[in-house]
């Protein structure tokens, strides 16, 4: 039989000039720029120190991929835009994605699908197939201590934000509640911030209200930031999900301040009865949004199953809009000579606002990819997005610092510096790197590329 392999294709003519395509450019990738990343983790230090989080219980003889290896070529291509392991059958062949997991024989093969799977299923549990497992304190003490290590000294003061989000599920995986608020079957991560720094990325069931387990975290994290800092103030800021006394009572006990969202009720509204009433009448003059500030000392009537042990102090918000009413309460531990009613929720509880922008950013890495059967392995897969924004922050804090993308989102880091159309050639000494001249960003590359370098 004769066989026609065909060496061009040839398409209409633009204008008088015909256009012939051919495979024959050589190794192309769409990931030039990724080099910044692999430049950003020299500086942070940070899959090497997440690989020693894993236990190897493989045959050392037998192993052809290594922890490391295999962390690297996840990680990166989540940071790249790469969600699914299956691609990972074409990228293993990549000589971009060989340098980035270290590799020093380029022509020879990454892990594949079925390797880098049999690394996030693992149980913990002797299991002939799946030998690798992590410990889950040791990866949430490397999310702190990398926050510890982009400050030079210790700060006088930090803001940690806490929330909650939803990570919707379309299978039989373990743990799986429908929630009725988002109506959908899903998990209910509880992350926690401080500024863009991830302190924390845990998994949970959606069968508990958002407080479930914060409580614990939170003492980690703090008992950790005192143990490098023993003297820096911290406040703790969430939504009305957190309003619990346990959790404020501990605040008070351990010299951390905090100012949470409170739900409102008919006797909060009565309490500020007359501050609606003036928020009414300005709004019927103007025609225009009317707030007007209040606080007061407040607690619930009942003490036991979740009522509150002690008075606190509430500031209110009393705004019309739109021709109806909108109060808002806050509770807080913070004076009022620190903090006035109106600059407290305006300035410091509604920049709580920021923090959805970070977890917004998860979805970007694919956090939401929460496929696998067992809560343990989909726990892997949400600390392997959350490396992943640990790497692209990085980036944005050591390399983007006082450029035009110092505060781009994760997406747009992506798509403007890291995939850059490049030739690849791989000789004996070098490897050469050839991006595409047309790129329109070179100078903000250049400007990055020595940021990283200092």
């Amino acid at each position: 039989m004769t066989e026609c392999n065909q060496s061009g294709f040839g398409f209409e003519a633009s204008g008088r000039r015909e256009i012939v395509a051919r495979f024959d450019g050589g190794t192309i990738s769409s990931d030039g720029g990724a080099f910044l990343l692999r430049q950003t983790d020299k500086r942070l230090n940070l899959l090497a120190r997440l690989a020693e989080c894993f236990l190897d219980g493989r045959n050392p003889d037998l192993i052809e991929h290594t922890i490391p290896e295999m962390l690297a070529q996840r990680i990166y291509g989540l940071a790249l835009g790469y969600e699914d392991i299956n691609d990972h059958e074409q990228l293993r062949r990549d000589p971009v994605f060989g340098i980035l997991a270290g590799r020093e024989e380029l022509d020879e093969p990454l892990a594949g699908k079925s390797t880098l799977n049999r690394m996030e299923l693992g149980t913990g549990t002797n299991d002939r197939y799946r030998k690798i497992t992590f410990w889950k304190e040791a990866v949430d003490e490397l999310l702190v201590n990398v926050f510890l290590e982009s400050h030079q000294s210790a700060p006088a003061e930090i803001v940690v934000d806490v929330d909650t989000t939803d990570l919707p599920l379309h299978g039989k995986q373990e743990g799986r509640f429908f929630h009725g608020y988002y109506d959908s079957y899903c998990y209910l991560p509880l992350y926690v911030f401080c500024g863009e720094h991830v302190l924390c990325a845990r998994l949970r069931e959606a069968n508990h209200d958002a407080s479930f387990g914060c409580l614990a975290e939170i003492q980690r994290i703090v008992a950790q930031i005192r143990g490098a800092w023993p003297e820096v103030k911290i406040v703790l800021r969430g939504d009305s999900g957190f309003c619990r006394n346990q959790l404020m009572s501990w605040c008070e006990n351990n010299r951390v301040d905090f100012v949470f969202g409170l739900a409102r009720n008919q006797r909060l509204r009565k309490i500020i009865g007359a501050q609606m009433y003036e928020a009414t009448q300005q709004w019927n003059q103007t025609g225009k949004p009317a707030r007007v500030f209040t606080e007061f000392q407040y607690s619930t009537k009942k003490i036991k199953q979740g009522g509150w042990d002690c008075e606190r102090r509430v500031v209110a918000k009393a705004e019309h809009i739109d021709g109806k009413e909108n109060p808002r309460f806050v509770v807080t531990s913070l004076s009022r000579e620190a903090w006035a009613a109106q600059a407290l929720y305006e300035e410091l509880y509604c920049a709580r606002g920021d923090m959805e922008n970070r977890i917004k950013e998860q979805f970007s890495l694919f956090a939401d990819r929460a496929s696998t059967e067992t809560m343990r392995a989909n726990q892997m897969r949400l600390y392997l997005s959350t490396m992943a924004y640990v790497l692209v922050s990085g980036l944005r804090r050591l390399g983007l610092q006082a450029t035009e993308l110092a505060q781009a989102q994760v997406s747009t880091i992506r798509t403007k510096l890291l995939k850059i159309g490049a030739q690849i050639r791989v000789t004996v000494r070098k490897v050469w790197v050839s991006m595409a001249s047309s790129y329109p960003w070179q100078g903000l590359y250049q400007q990055v590329w020595a940021n990283l370098r200092c």
